[in-house]
């Protein structure tokens, strides 16, 4: 029998998911700064390409508020020209860093400190910064509790009739978030061995956060799994995935 509303498939997913695959170890990442450029950087490309600009700036030694504040922009630009439009990305990251210098005096800390409503205005007030980039600096660096939305989760929410297709980031984020919020005391296997993860455990992956923020992030990782293994722009792999009991059976063979 299918759950009856949207918020009960979405806690139904997780729960599949998260027996199936267990933790999926995102974001990975050594800090929190390094959890904000990557943010940044993945807009538009792959995460392919964004590892080896975040090796370039490792390597150069300027992984770091202090170390993008001291770098001249136009040695910034090409450490990070292999993620795609690289003076954007490299300007946008001076301006994050100037914003945290202004408003927080150069701590990260300070910044994440702030109550999640206030920090997420005023995120979105910088350049560059679209809900998605917030709410993936909100949850993966400073570990609060809300939901990131991205094409997957769309695609998927889509398919499983969970929304229109009309529906906006903040409607999918809302909802994901109500229906998740009542699987706090069921934490995602740490051990679970999955085919599915692809990234090993890494500090920021396992940093302590409050029991929802880490449902939250379990649930986006497991969501991205689906996404790229089964849940497929095109040639749809149904058959095999975990959710298909879930999933309406007239939406098997349709291409979104």
């Amino acid at each position: 029998m299918q759950p009856a509303t949207p918020e009960q498939r979405v806690s139904a997913m997780y729960s599949i998911l998260a027996q199936s695959w267990g933790r999926q170890h995102w974001w990975p990442a050594r800090t929190s700064f390094e959890v904000v450029v990557g943010a940044f950087l993945t807009q538009n490309t792959s995460w392919k390409n964004v590892e080896i600009a975040l090796r370039q700036l490792r390597s150069a030694r300027v992984l770091s508020i202090s170390g993008i504040r001291r770098i001249p922009i136009r040695r910034l630009e090409k450490l990070v020209r292999s993620s795609g439009y690289f003076r954007q990305k490299a300007r946008r990251l001076k301006k994050f860093v100037k914003f945290v210098d202004r408003c927080y005096g150069g701590s990260l800390r300070k910044m994440f400190e702030q109550p999640t409503a206030k920090l997420r205005e005023e995120l979105l007030a910088l350049e560059g910064v679209g809900p998605e980039t917030a709410d993936s600096i909100l949850l993966y660096a400073g570990q609060h509790p809300v939901f990131v939305v991205d094409a997957y989760t769309r695609r998927i929410s889509e398919r499983h009739g969970l929304m229109q297709a009309s529906a906006n980031y903040e409607e999918l984020r809302a909802l994901f978030e109500r229906g998740l919020s009542k699987d706090v005391s069921a934490t995602t296997p740490a051990n679970q061995s999955s085919g599915a993860a692809s990234h090993l455990p890494s500090p920021m992956s396992l940093a302590k956060r409050s029991p929802l923020a880490q449902v939250f992030n379990d649930m986006h990782g497991l969501i991205v799994g689906v996404g790229k293994q089964y849940c497929l722009k095109s040639k749809l792999q149904c058959e095999q995935c975990p959710l298909k009991p879930l999933l309406p059976a007239s939406t098997t063979t349709v291409d979104l």
